[in-house]
């Protein structure tokens, strides 16, 4: 028996979907009974609220042997990390109350980081969490920069005609499709070949840089010469708290692009088993096609 949080969600709904058709008993986590309705006429049972509900997460972990852990974001909240460990903590809890054997978590590059690390500092404090639990297998994966991310900048290259972030333009690191993180995470959970405490890097299928991205974007879409904009820190603040976060999200956000600008947070090195398949410009198919709605 698998229990699935974050099931409607980019890696969930894909992991839950590919249980589901290996004939694995799953049991989802969602919020929205209408965004859980693909999975549970394909056979999951639905328990329905949220990862902070101790008192829920008992009862779906009730008899299951793994689980597979997410953390949501709220860009609202008052204070992020806080937020980020009341979920953790939830689910640390209700894993122990239940004697669930296995985890497979998602965390992030950076997860190495103990202080300072901004938005994902609590994914890091989670990893220790979970490893904490007696008798419980852990694997953490650490996936590079979500390529989705690169989504929000569809509003800024249609109201001023460029991509922008705070940064670099030349900073080459990698970057990741969520398909490819939850394809892995599905195979795991299905071999279920991992004992004690682990992490498991996941790049991308390469290193790209912002300048590079507005290229193969701007050919996407039509528009050759897009061009990138390193924004200032204090710009990019006041433009994410416009656009709904709040001061601790957006500040904690600064402090991860702070670190990335560093060369901090993406450390490890390449290698045939943290490699994934999709490349930036199959991925521009994605976004021109968002682009273009």
């Amino acid at each position: 028996m698998y229990v699935i949080t974050g099931a409607t969600g980019n890696t969930g709904k894909i992991i839950a979907s590919t249980l589901l058709e290996a004939g694995k008993e799953v049991r989802i986590i969602a919020r929205n009974i209408e965004k859980a309705k693909e999975l549970t006429e394909k056979g999951a049972e639905l328990f329905q609220g949220s990862t902070n509900d101790v008192g829920l997460l008992k009862k779906a972990f009730a008899e299951v042997n793994t689980v597979y852990a997410i953390i949501p974001m709220n860009m609202q909240a008052a204070d992020y990390t806080a937020f980020q460990m009341e979920h953790v903590n939830a689910i640390a809890e209700a894993m122990e109350a239940c004697n669930v054997k296995n985890v497979v978590a998602l965390s992030s590059q950076g997860a190495h980081i103990s202080s300072g690390s901004g938005i994902i500092l609590g994914l890091h404090n989670m990893e220790e969490r979970f490893n904490q639990i007696d008798g419980l297998n852990t694997l953490n994966l650490r996936p590079c920069y979500f390529m989705e991310n690169t989504l929000g900048m569809v509003g800024l290259i249609k109201e001023s005609g460029i991509m922008g972030s705070p940064i670099k333009a030349d900073l080459s690191f990698p970057m990741i499709a969520t398909k490819d993180i939850a394809n892995y995470a599905a195979k795991r959970l299905l071999a279920l070949d991992f004992e004690g405490n682990n992490h498991q890097d996941l790049l991308g299928a390469a290193n790209v840089s912002y300048g590079e991205i507005a290229k193969v974007y701007g050919a996407a879409i039509g528009n050759p010469d897009l061009n990138y904009v390193q924004f200032p820190y204090a710009d990019f603040k006041g433009a994410f708290m416009g656009m709904g976060a709040s001061e601790s999200v957006a500040d904690k956000m600064n402090e991860f692009l702070v670190r990335l600008n560093a060369g901090e947070i993406f450390v490890s090195e390449r290698n045939g088993g943290n490699t994934t398949p999709t490349t930036i410009e199959e991925f521009s198919h994605i976004f021109s096609y968002i682009y273009k709605m």
